[in-house]
């Protein structure tokens, strides 16, 4: 029998939807047959039309805002998922402040350090806390986390962001560990410098410049770094938790 990934009867949690990376996911669920809270936090009209699209496809869903590091945002969240499509077993955390440009260590605000912690660290512990607990109960759940090839290749001037990612890494492999015996996989899909992300700078000779350090030598699309997303959510990965994904064309390597 083919294999396919089919996610009908689940519920996904999608933060950061509007965005390039965030639609992609929230359709590539929705083509899987499951149905998807689409998160904002600002762009509702954005939310609203990738609403109407998956539910073209034939799935239902929802829209729900705030911001993803206070925990009273993320409770609301939990209970607007609750109400208006039914809890969440597959939460993915991708929401991130952007902050741009980047500075040296010691040019950067500290207040930029304070904010990636804000929406890479107690996003995840937040989502963790509101959505977690319920997949505890029925024995199922998929946590995946967006990280970045950053954490493992920071270059000058990304210090606050790596640093943020990187106290996500922390959380999240905990949480593997902490959850796993009640059949909660936890991992992380960390993408590179993926076509239609807001390119830094716009210039196409540095971004050919990456291009040609990547072994595959291309800049990867959302809707590849999506495939692996449902790969991580179905039942094909279900021996898999704790795992770190780089998704970038073979730019970083894990290693034993």
């Amino acid at each position: 029998m083919p294999l396919s990934i089919d996610l009908s009867g689940k519920t996904a949690l999608v933060t950061g939807a509007t965005g390039q990376l965030g639609r992609d996911m929230v359709r590539t669920f929705a083509v899987c047959g499951a149905d998807v809270g689409i998160h904002c936090r600002h762009n509702r009209k954005q939310a609203e039309i990738l609403l109407a699209d998956i539910r073209a496809l034939g799935v239902n869903g929802c829209i729900v805002q705030g911001d993803v590091g206070q925990l009273n945002d993320m409770m609301a969240i939990r209970d607007t998922m609750a109400s208006q499509l039914s809890p969440p077993n597959i939460v993915v955390t991708n929401a991130v402040t952007q902050i741009y440009p980047w500075k040296s260590v010691l040019e950067e605000d500290i207040r930029d350090y304070t904010n990636q912690f804000h929406s890479c660290v107690l996003h995840n512990v937040l989502a963790a806390k509101a959505f977690v607990p319920h997949m505890i109960s029925t024995g199922w759940g998929r946590f995946i986390g967006i990280n970045t090839e950053v954490s493992l290749l920071p270059h000058q001037k990304q210090s606050a962001y790596a640093s943020g990612k990187k106290g996500m890494d922390g959380v999240l492999q905990v949480l593997a560990r902490e959850v796993g015996p009640s059949g909660v996989t936890v991992n992380q899909v960390a993408p590179g410098w993926i076509e239609g992300f807001r390119d830094r700078p716009q210039d196409d000779a540095v971004h050919q410049a990456y291009a040609t350090r990547v072994p595959l030598r291309r800049r990867g699309t959302p809707a590849e770094i999506a495939n692996v997303v449902a790969f991580l959510a179905s039942d094909l990965a279900s021996f898999i938790t704790g795992a770190f994904i780089p998704v970038n064309g073979g730019n970083t390597f894990t290693a034993i």
